[in-house]
Parts: structure tokens; sequence; C-alpha cells
């Protein structure tokens, strides 16, 4: 299986300093600070990364799921929003999926849906929070 990789400088304090990260692929790099994480400065932060991670990984997981069983996904978006919390604690993770899939049932699509955010390689990573799960089967 593949081995992926992030790298990330600081300089400085962590109120005044400021970082870089870079994503292995070379797909992203970019600014981040004590203001882009715990306030509404520019730059990204880790736990917009994660939730990126999080929403990609089940997005993919829910299709394999979804094909496993016989039904093609025509579209599947996640958003995954992570709280953050004094500490500083991640203390929720709340995914919300809507999905349009020919010929399933709610029923079943719910299954399915919740199967995914268990078996996600990145909510088993993240198994510590809370992760919540709104799934909509679209028409």
């Amino acid at each position: 299986m593949a081995v992926r990789s992030s790298s990330a400088e600081w300089k400085g304090t962590l109120k005044q300093g400021a970082g870089t990260m870079s994503l292995g692929s070379g797909a992203y790099t970019g600014p981040y600070t004590f203001a882009s994480r715990f306030e509404s400065g520019k730059g990204t932060n880790p736990e917009e990364l994660i939730g990126a991670a999080h929403a990609v990984c089940y997005s993919m997981f829910l299709s394999a799921l979804l094909s496993d069983a016989g039904f093609t996904p025509t579209r599947i978006a996640t958003t995954a929003t992570v709280h953050l919390e004094d500490g500083p604690t991640i203390s929720l993770i709340e995914l919300s999926t809507e999905a349009v899939v020919p010929n399933l049932k709610d029923a079943d699509f719910q299954k399915h849906a919740e199967a995914a955010k268990k078996g996600c390689p990145v909510s088993k990573a993240l198994a510590g929070p809370r992760i919540q799960l709104k799934a909509k089967l679209l028409a």
C-alpha cells in the first residue's frame, strides 16, 4: 500500500511566528499562523487539513461500499467540520454527506453511510474524537 508524507516548518513564537506546510505530492504548499488556526487569519491549519482528509476518505470508502453492494453512485459530496476547543482539543468531527445513488433505498443508504463512517481509514485513525454523521440521499 501507499505511504504518504507531508511536512511543516514553523519559525518564531506561537503567536508571532509563522509556518509553511507542504503536501508530499506537491499539490499544495502554503502558510499557517496562530491566527489561521485559532482565529480567522489567512492560511490553513491542521484541523482544516484533517477535515479535508476525512471528507475525501469517507466519500471514497462509501463509494467502495456502495459499489461492492451492486450500486453505482453518481455523486457523493462530503463536508467534515472539525471542532477545536480549549486545550486545544479536537472534540468533534461532523461528517455531512449527500449522495446520488440510483435504485438505492434510504434505509440501505443509511447502513452503508454508517459503515463508511466506521470503516474509512481516516475515521479509524481519528477514533479519539466523536465523529457524527448526517447523510442525505439525493434523487
